[in-house]
């Protein structure tokens, strides 16, 4: 009466290949929203921040990561030089720059 009767369990279904791929199918859907949502907007950016930094030339008027504003005088391979007062030039890398700004903006400040 009080102890229940155990009785044998039958043996599964045999699974097919489908009950492997649904089993895996929340995991996959989460890696592709984390790419969506994630590194393809952040290889975009850099794809973008890449394109800023070769397109520099002498007379741009920038802001630096820093937040330092100021004119590009000379520009090298790695290293830029910022105008960013009368008489006063820094040289900067140039992943540095972080914002490249219209003409005249400078004056305006």
């Amino acid at each position: 009466m009080l102890i229940s009767n155990a009785y044998a369990q039958t043996a599964a279904a045999a699974a097919g290949p489908m009950d492997s791929v649904m089993q895996f199918l929340p995991i996959i859907l989460m890696f592709a929203v984390l790419y969506f949502l994630m590194v393809r907007p952040q290889m975009k950016k850099a794809k973008e921040h890449k394109a800023l930094l070769e397109a520099l030339s002498k007379g741009d008027e920038v802001v630096t990561q820093g937040g330092l504003a100021g004119r590009i005088t000379k520009v090298g391979d790695d290293f830029v030089s910022i105008a960013i007062a009368d008489n006063v030039e820094i040289q900067m890398q140039k992943g540095a720059i972080s914002l490249v700004l219209p003409k005249g903006t400078l004056k305006n400040l």
